[in-house]
């Protein structure tokens, strides 16, 4: 099965670790998800630019809004993710409490649903 990793960091804990951390565990980091990679249980990562640097928008009563910035002020933000392999919900978890970004946010692990299942139940066309 196919779950996401979402790893959320809160900037104010972030900037509090002493010089030359963030780099450390950013290396050790690389280097962890480089060998999960070659196990085959992570299969791509991102990080994210920072919130400042979004666009959100809604669409209500079919007007379109856009706003500069995050959707939501929150104290914590999307930083990044891994997309990984697991047998379930268990060892997913344990394989995201393998990486250290829990120290500075939290890391949110959950399932990615079955596209091709979803397509054949609204009856649209299963991509090849």
């Amino acid at each position: 099965m196919k779950f996401l990793m979402m790893i959320y960091v809160d900037d104010a804990l972030l900037q509090a670790l002493p010089d030359g951390e963030f780099d450390s565990m950013m290396r050790g980091c690389l280097a962890h998800a480089d060998e999960l990679r070659e196990a085959g249980c992570v299969l791509g990562s991102q990080q994210l630019e920072a919130p400042a640097t979004a666009r959100s928008f809604r669409v209500r009563q079919q007007r379109s809004t856009v706003f500069d910035g995050p959707f939501a002020e929150t104290k914590e933000y999307l930083a990044g993710f891994n997309l990984i392999e697991a047998q379930d919900l268990d060892e997913a978890v344990r394989i995201a409490q393998t990486f250290p970004w829990a120290r500075i946010g939290a890391i949110e692990v959950r399932p990615v649903r079955d596209m091709d299942a979803v397509r054949q139940r609204v009856n649209a066309r299963v991509e090849a």
